[in-house]
């Protein structure tokens, strides 16, 4: 049985570890993930940034790592895939104003195929407008443009992660295991039968 292929969307300065664990969890798992960003080409490179909870009033920044991407945006057909990934950080603010972006976002929700996105990941949802009448969670800072496009801001633990459909969302990356894991059961992963809602 050939693996199921997912396209992640990320870009200069997306979260590292939004984008780092679920590239390299996914592959462990045996899916095929293509990363890309509008206007690089396979084997440049994102800037990543680190957002922690330090105790203020919002999160922290500091540079990552420099993930590499493994294919171009300029060739990606989106039929090719069966999922998409949307990490979170500050990409996902100037990737929504990418149309191409936001048509493969469309595309993904239009055909009903397993879409899964974390924390800012949320600000591309909105752009696209695909989560009018959806429960979907987000960076809390994100709540309103959730609810201005429609959805239900899911109100959830920080480490939490909400399934609406073929839609998994979730706050931030220690929602890591939740997120992933039923992002892997929309998928028909092995784990689905583990999966909490």
């Amino acid at each position: 049985m050939t693996a199921k292929k997912i396209l992640m969307i990320t870009g200069d300065f997306t979260e590292d570890y939004e984008t780092m664990v679920p590239f390299q969890t996914l592959l462990a798992m045996g899916y095929e993930v293509d990363a890309v960003c509008p206007g690089k080409k396979a084997g440049e490179t994102v800037a990543t940034c680190i957002h922690d909870f330090e105790g203020d009033q919002t999160y922290s920044e500091k540079r990552g790592h420099n993930f590499t991407l493994n294919a171009s945006f300029a060739d990606v057909d989106v039929a090719a895939y069966d999922a998409i990934v949307i990490p979170g950080g500050r990409a996902p603010e100037y990737l929504r104003l990418d149309a191409d972006v936001l048509k493969a976002v469309r595309y993904f929700m239009e055909e009903g195929k397993p879409v899964a996105a974390i924390c800012h990941g949320a600000q591309i949802l909105t752009a696209a407008k695909v989560i009018e009448g959806r429960t979907v969670s987000a960076y809390p800072a994100c709540r309103p443009e959730v609810e201005l496009a429609g959805a239900t801001y899911a109100e959830i633990a920080i480490d939490a992660a909400v399934t609406d459909g073929n839609l998994v969302t979730a706050p931030a990356w220690p929602a890591h295991p939740a997120w992933l894991s039923q992002f892997n059961a929309v998928l028909g992963g092995k784990a689905a039968a583990s999966m909490a809602a």
